[in-house]
Parts: C-alpha cells; sequence; structure tokens
C-alpha cells in the first residue's frame, strides 16, 4: 500500500515533464527558418500555373486518398487569386478559389468560400505557414477541421506542402503535397 502512495506522484511527475517536453520540443515557429535559402514568396510561386499531386493520412498513417491538382494563381500586388482544382482518385472533383492578402514583408490573410474566418500566413525563408479552419465534407454534414498548413520550397519550381488537420486539438490526418511549377 505504500508503495502505491510513493509511486504515482513520482509517475505523475514524469509524466508532465514528458508532455511539456514533447510539445515544446515538436513546435515548429516560421521564425525559425528566416535566414535559411532559396526564398519562398507566395505570391510569386503560386502565379501562374502550378500542377500538384498528393495523399491524404487517417491519424493512424493509412493512406486514405490521392489527388491530382491544377493551380492557377493571378498576383496584383496586393492580392493573390489562386483557382484550386482537385482530381481526388475516388472521381470527386473539388474547387476553391483563395483571395490571399499580402500584409507585410512576412504576413498573410487569406479567405476562402469553405474556409472560416480567416487564414493567417507567415512567411520566412523557404517556408509558409498557414493556419486555418475548414469545412470539410463528411458523410453529409460539414465538419470544422483546423489546418496547420507548411510549405517548403526547394528550388524555384519544387515546393513541398505537409498539413496537420486537427479537431478539439487531435490530429485526425495528414496531407502531404508535392508542387510543381511549370
Amino acid at each position: 500500500m505504500r508503495d502505491k502512495k510513493f509511486f504515482k506522484p513520482i509517475l505523475l511527475i514524469i509524466s508532465l515533464i514528458l508532455i511539456t517536453s514533447c510539445s515544446k520540443n515538436s513546435s515548429m515557429k516560421p521564425e525559425d527558418f528566416k535566414n535559411k535559402e532559396p526564398r519562398l514568396i507566395i505570391e510569386e510561386y503560386l502565379s501562374g500555373n502550378v500542377k500538384a499531386w498528393g495523399i491524404l493520412q487517417n491519424r493512424s498513417g493509412k493512406v486514405t486518398r490521392q489527388f491530382s491538382a491544377d493551380l492557377d494563381g493571378k498576383w496584383d500586388g496586393k492580392q493573390l487569386i489562386l483557382d484550386e482544382k482537385f482530381n481526388w482518385d475516388d472521381g470527386e472533383i473539388q474547387t476553391r478559389q483563395w483571395q490571399i492578402t499580402k500584409i507585410d514583408e512576412n504576413n498573410y490573410e487569406g479567405t476562402a468560400g469553405d474556409v472560416v474566418g480567416k487564414a493567417k500566413g507567415y512567411s520566412y525563408g523557404p517556408a509558409f505557414k498557414f493556419e486555418y479552419v475548414l469545412l470539410v465534407p463528411i458523410k453529409g454534414k460539414e465538419i470544422k477541421i483546423t489546418f496547420d498548413d507548411w510549405i517548403f520550397m526547394q528550388d524555384e519550381k519544387v515546393a513541398i506542402n505537409k498539413a496537420t488537420m486537427t479537431k478539439f486539438g487531435f490530429k485526425v490526418a495528414e496531407l502531404t503535397v508535392f508542387f510543381y511549377k511549370n
């Protein structure tokens, strides 16, 4: 009986240390990339035609869907209008139009028809982070899913995107996308 009283607080302390150390180590910030090259200027990279291919994985890592996409962007000096057309492997075709406004050198805001409120974008070095809530159709309902979306420029033609999708703070899916600028 006495051993249980002794070990419970120790296990609690160890658990708290592990939880807090994991969360601190795993949080990446856009500023972490500010002095790295090549510089991703999202409005330049997404202007014109960009092709994309991606996979959607469930929370256990199983690939559940694949897609190809065509992106067509137009930059007017303040706002990027980005038309996206996704061709999913199950035959579904999905379109979205983003309006992405450049606030300053590092900050952006975006809207789209299926985005709740405004998306917040952060650009430093080769990285662009986009945070937003998307209405995702699931079984005839629209579910609010939070996206933590990162794009990393590899060179002037290639970028890689990794998005973590969460609901109530729990990961529900991941999206990995390869972009190629024509």
